[in-house]
């Protein structure tokens, strides 16, 4: 895609605006969103992040100011895995390139500030969107984006800098888009097409009169259609709102249900036992329930090389948090690891640097206990799915 075809120029009402599309790892997206800059002399910059994902990029140690076990309890250990598997992913790609990931949008905020040019983080928080893809997500979408998750991991693909400028063409970028339509359609509308909703509503709302916006490439025909069909429109009313794309939505109410479902038909089945087989019936589903399920949460932490102790009161805890909707095993593990190795001042400053490998992954003790949570909570899932049909008579 050539430079003219980056760069798209519209007036919205009365305003100038200014799109262009940049591959966030490449050293002539760098280059152009500068020449951009230093052309137009914009009133505002408008990058897609959001505040804490532009204060990071800028240098701010956010990482060393993390609690994780207030993480943990907060039920946002998923979260934060996914935020910095993510964060992993694109470093390493950069790595492999020779470039600071980002450095296109890095290279903007310093121009704007040496230009005096005022800056505007216009992309929706990575946060919202992350729990806006699991809340919308079925079991089995939640269980490819978890596998997906856990295999960018061990991704170790080689790529070049025209791999990346290829990346641009809108046709290869129309058909990732397709593919990941086709195989996580509900993934793909968070991440791409609502995101273009919301940073085309940020711009028609903004009452700055000249705006250049640096946006990834593969947003730009989203963005593109969300303005010109304001554009063609032309009323005022018609302005879109962008609140909505801020909502999280709670959990379904089968995903309520579920999780007291299937406690108390462990339960029931378990007392049947003792009602119809007496106590050696009774004790020996109870038994098919402690081993399988503890079994396979202790598994999963001996896979993320949890320390021993750990394992232990993951194993004696799984059959019994998975009777308790509000507490699980992975909080458990997690706490206990993170009270027997207590994250360092060094692991915190070196997170970025320890995940871009998977034995820094595992070094690291943040991301370690990270791992021990993920590891033993999806153990206990697996074993709650595999006990619950040994309980029945006749198992």
């Amino acid at each position: 895609m050539s430079e003219a075809q980056l760069i798209h120029s519209l007036t919205i009402d009365g305003r100038r605006v200014v799109l262009v599309g940049t591959a966030h790892i490449s050293e002539k997206s760098a280059q152009l969103v500068e020449k951009t800059l230093l052309q137009e002399k914009p009133d505002c910059l408008f990058v897609e992040l959001d505040e804490r994902r532009m204060k990071s990029l800028e240098g701010d140690s956010s990482w060393k100011n993390l609690h994780i076990e207030r993480s943990l309890r907060r039920k946002e250990g998923m979260l934060l895995l996914s935020t910095i598997v993510l964060s992993s992913y694109q470093r390493r790609i950069a790595n492999q390139l020779g470039v600071e990931p980002g450095i296109e949008l890095r290279n903007a905020l310093q121009v704007a500030r040496d230009q005096k040019i005022s800056i505007y983080p216009c992309d929706r928080k990575l946060q919202t969107t992350l729990l806006r893809v699991w809340r919308r997500s079925s079991l089995l979408s939640k269980l490819k984006l978890l596998s997906a998750l856990i295999a960018s991991l061990f991704h170790r693909e080689k790529i070049d800098e025209a791999q990346v400028e290829q990346l641009k063409q809108g046709n290869v970028i129309d058909s990732l888009l397709e593919e990941l339509a086709s195989y996580l359609p509900q993934v793909k509308s968070v991440l791409i097409d609502e995101r273009d909703r919301y940073i085309a509503a940020q711009i028609i709302h903004s009452h700055s009169p000249h705006i250049v916006v640096v946006v990834g490439a593969g947003h730009l025909a989203g963005i593109l259609k969300h303005l010109e069909r304001y554009q063609r429109e032309g009323r005022r009313e018609s302005k879109p709102t962008f609140r909505d794309l801020e909502y999280v939505p709670p959990r379904s109410l089968f995903s309520k249900l579920i999780v007291w479902i299937i406690p108390a038909a462990v339960i029931l089945l378990i007392g049947l036992g003792f009602i119809n087989s007496g106590w050696q019936g009774g004790i020996q589903r109870l038994l098919r329930w402690v081993l399988v399920n503890g079994s396979l949460a202790a598994l999963g932490c001996l896979i993320a090389r949890a320390h021993p102790l750990t394992t232990l009161f993951s194993f004696l805890a799984a059959p019994i948090t998975s009777l308790n909707p509000t507490i699980g095993v992975g909080l458990v593990a997690g706490i206990t690891e993170v009270s027997l190795r207590k994250p360092r001042a060094i692991d915190l400053e070196n997170l970025p640097r320890d995940t871009l490998s998977i034995r820094g992954f595992y070094r690291n003790r943040l991301s370690h206990a990270l791992l021990v949570f993920v590891l033993s909570s999806v153990g206990s899932a697996i074993g709650t799915l595999v006990a619950l049909p040994l309980l029945f008579p006749g198992s």
